[in-house]
């Protein structure tokens, strides 16, 4: 668990370092497509669920929570939204999930929820943090693309 931490502090603080006024947030390679401030705001959507999944983890278990990532990401109208006010979210939202993740019982490593939309996949919450880091790394390298 503490690689996973330490890669998910490491991308945090990658993008927010980074020359952000460079990236070009609003433009959509294709009316399908999401923009860079679309990919943020489905990293926020993502952060917010396995943050519910990681604490939910500590106390309950084999519960189901998923989501719509398109329809997410069309409903909160990220496109409109202000580029700093999300990576702030973005941020803060990551920092919480090491707070917790950092303090997590040890003996609710193994705990599992459901992370499927179909047929149940019972995942531990090692896996999710690992998943919901290399996820967000994918994204990254999305924003960091020309």
């Amino acid at each position: 668990m503490k690689d996973t931490i330490t890669r998910l502090n490491n991308n945090i603080e990658h993008l927010l370092n980074s020359d952000l006024t460079a990236i070009n947030w609003t433009h959509k390679p294709s009316p399908e497509k999401w923009s860079k401030k679309e990919i943020i705001g489905h990293l926020i959507d993502s952060a917010q669920i396995n943050l519910q999944r990681f604490v939910r983890c500590t106390y309950e278990e084999n519960f189901k929570l998923t989501y719509e990532q398109v329809e997410w990401v069309e409903a909160e109208r990220y496109q409109e939204a202000d580029v700093n006010e999300l990576l702030a979210l973005w941020r803060l939202l990551n920092r919480q999930i090491i707070r917790v993740l950092e303090n997590y019982p040890p003996d609710r490593l193994q705990a599992h929820c459901d992370n499927s939309k179909k047929e149940v996949t019972l995942c531990t919450v090692e896996f999710l943090a690992a998943d919901y880091v290399y996820h967000l790394e994918h994204h990254l390298k999305q924003i960091y693309a020309n």
